[in-house]
């Protein structure tokens, strides 16, 4: 999208991805740990060139967060960051930051989650960079935001999920408030970085005219509470944690059969006078004190009792055949691997395989939403998307692309200011 003037000698830069909306968009990625690089990620999934920018030395923090690993690669680093680039390079050097300057003012889009203050004293803050490329689109991500008080509070997931209300409507009700299972602020803000990221995008085509985008987590939690927030502001109080089930819908929880547990959301009358039906319950599809949803609500204990009582006498297999034959919303509480692998069987395609440099043939789960080719075969992303990087793979590439002679970029590399990955070491041939 952006024409930046070329460096003599600078080597050309890799064709984009064929197909998909953001072909043609280069994406600078100055963030780390996950909102960021799964903003990122999305990003990619879409054609745009993402080029990963680390510390020579310990690379993204998350490379760190295991084990499990695999090929070496801690899970959590492989699960964000597909399809990018890595620059292993020390922006405290002067001619390491010149390059990551360079390569901001050549891009489409900066996403960086830098402490409050840092990207301006290193000249990658959004005005230094617009006056180089004035439709940039740059985006910041924080715990809290430059206007929250305490100025530069720092804000992981876990304390994001206790200072928003989100901890304290999970859990049972008699029970302490528990955090989400993953870290969902952080992937709330991944997905409103990139909406955001796409809308600015969008004008910048238009208009020319960049845009500084700023996504946070705690902004993010607060909108994600959606209704349970608009509960609290329409009654001024706090709404009660419910454990698995809904404070405005019933029956909508999980419910115990002979052998396993089933979650039923019956949402409308009509479909809880179907649940009555596979269930065999007519009493209770003509109980006045079961109507409508509000009365319901009003007698929860009584009639999730009286389901119960009939779910327990069958199989949740049983009961799973029963009610989705009924049209009756039901599903099985599963673990993830079995949702996966689950979800793969009923015809999700859920993963993305692509091959790795050290652990091999490597699955990761593909976005929520898919590209879809037109009619005459364009518009999605041709072929398998590149594997999540090794710490430096593209140093060198990317710094000759970039432009930089290569006495200099063995000058970086020598004095420890760039990292580049050793290739990897060729698998020993099989023996007859």
């Amino acid at each position: 999208m952006t024409e930046t003037p070329s460096t003599a000698g600078a080597e050309p830069a890799p064709p984009s991805p064929a197909g998909g909306p953001l072909a043609g968009v280069r994406v600078a990625d100055l963030s780390r740990v996950l909102a960021g690089p799964y903003a990122t990620m999305l990003l990619a999934d879409m054609g745009a060139e993402v080029v990963k920018v680390e510390h020579p030395g310990r690379g993204d923090d998350t490379r760190a967060w295991g084990p499990p690993h695999s090929g070496g690669e801690a899970a959590y680093y492989l699960a964000v960051n597909r399809g990018k680039r890595s620059l292993a390079v020390d922006v405290k050097d002067p001619e390491g930051r010149a390059a990551v300057q360079e390569l901001c003012a050549r891009s489409d889009v900066v996403i960086q989650n830098f402490r409050p203050g840092v990207a301006e004293r290193l000249g990658l803050g959004f005005d230094a960079l617009r006056e180089r490329n004035p439709a940039l689109v740059y985006c910041s991500i924080s715990g809290f935001g430059p206007e929250h008080a305490p100025a530069g509070r720092p804000g992981f997931d876990v304390i994001v999920q206790a200072e928003s209300g989100l901890m304290g409507v999970t859990g049972a009700p008699d029970g302490p408030g528990y955090k989400v299972g993953v870290a969902i602020t952080d992937v709330l803000t991944g997905l409103n970085a990139a909406v955001g990221v796409l809308g600015a995008l969008l004008r910048a085509r238009a208009t020319g005219q960049g845009a500084h985008v700023e996504a946070t987590l705690v902004n993010s939690a607060l909108s994600g509470l959606v209704n349970l927030a608009q509960q609290a502001l329409v009654t001024g109080a706090e709404p009660p944690r419910m454990g698995n089930a809904h404070s405005t819908i019933v029956p909508y929880q999980v419910f115990p059969t002979a052998d396993a547990d089933l979650v039923i959301a019956a949402g409308n009358d009509a479909l809880f006078q179907k649940l009555c039906g596979a269930l065999d319950r007519s009493d209770l599809a003509a109980d006045p004190r079961f109507g409508t949803n509000p009365d319901r609500v009003r007698h929860r204990e009584v009639l999730v009792g009286e389901l119960t009582r009939t779910l327990r006498a069958r199989p949740a297999a049983e009961w799973l055949k029963l009610l989705l034959a009924a049209g009756v919303p039901v599903g099985r509480v599963r673990g993830v691997l079995d949702a996966i692998r689950s979800a793969d069987a009923a015809g999700d395609d859920v993963t993305v395989r692509v091959e790795h440099p050290t652990a091999g043939p490597l699955e990761t789960v593909r976005a929520g939403f898919r590209l879809l080719a037109d009619p005459a075969g364009a518009g999605a992303p041709a072929g398998p998307p590149l594997p999540p990087p090794l710490l430096g793979e593209h140093s060198v590439r990317l710094l000759r692309e970039l432009g930089l002679p290569e006495e200099r970029i063995a000058g970086l590399i020598e004095r420890g200011a760039v990292h580049q990955a050793a290739p990897p070491e060729p698998a020993a041939p099989e023996r007859p």
